[in-house]
């Protein structure tokens, strides 16, 4: 069931299905993904991306397959020679090296973003209140938003609000970050501000980034790699400049024609 070959993979998907009721949303999906890689998702609705990113986050529970993490099982353990289903403890660890920034930012309304920061590292990692508060201060201050560390989300523009999320995520010290269509709710005019700071991210930091995005230029910009989903499966991957300029299954060029042509 457990494939050992993931001494070279940050993660990987190993023939992992996902079913709702009758509608398989992951079918017998293979994904690995290096460490440092960034790699992009992109595919019509209902093609399954977003289900990538939950069951790593454990937001959905797989029907079948295995996923790996940093060369552990995600929701498996050893236990006297065996691999059995993970307990809460295994869990809670595997998911600390993982950060997750959502479409609606799902910030703590009654915290400023200095505290929206700092909540996690001291209640899941033990930190202190001034080691928390130093990380977070200093995580804002990457982000752009080092005056802004008092004001509330209801005080801040929807490009700021996603820039905490994604500071609160890497308070976290991830080694893997996930990014879920993190602009489609934001103003057209404030998406740059957001992909800016992913931008620098990626440039600047030693982390593993998956991001499902509609966003296609930033994608052909920012990716190492471009997976096309289609029916739960990888369709077609490759280097940016093979899937934009050079698609060779009808499926993608299908899509990014209708993508491409805002139609």
């Amino acid at each position: 069931m457990m494939s050992q070959n993931t001494q070279d993979s940050m993660l990987r998907f190993d023939r992992v299905s996902k079913r709702f009721g009758s509608h398989t949303v992951l079918d017998n999906l293979d994904l690995s993904i290096r460490p440092n890689e960034k790699v992009s998702i992109i595919g019509p609705s209902g093609s399954g991306k977003t289900t990538v990113l939950r069951t790593l986050m454990t937001l959905e529970r797989v029907d079948s397959g295995s996923i790996w993490i940093d060369s552990e099982p995600l929701t498996h353990m050893h236990r006297n020679g065996s691999l059995v289903a993970a307990d809460g403890r295994h869990l809670r660890r595997m998911r600390s090296k993982i950060g997750m920034v959502f479409q609606h930012f799902n910030l703590f309304p009654h915290l400023n973003a200095l505290r929206n920061c700092m909540q996690a590292p001291m209640s899941v990692l033990g930190l202190s209140a001034q080691e928390a508060e130093e990380r977070a201060t200093a995580l804002l201050e990457l982000v752009g938003l080092g005056n802004k560390l008092g004001h509330y989300p209801a005080q801040l523009s929807g490009g700021q609000q996603q820039r905490v999320a994604i500071a609160r995520a890497l308070a976290m010290r991830p080694k893997v970050m996930l990014f879920d269509e993190v602009t489609s709710a934001l103003d057209p005019e404030l998406v740059g501000e957001v992909l800016g700071v992913i931008r620098q991210l990626g440039s600047e930091h030693d982390l593993t980034m998956l991001m499902v995005t509609h966003q296609m230029g930033f994608a052909r910009e920012f990716s190492d790699r471009v997976c096309f989903f289609h029916g739960g499966r990888i369709a077609e991957q490759g280097p940016p400049e093979q899937i934009f300029g050079d698609p060779r299954h009808d499926r993608t060029k299908q899509f990014l024609r209708a993508v491409l042509s805002g139609s």
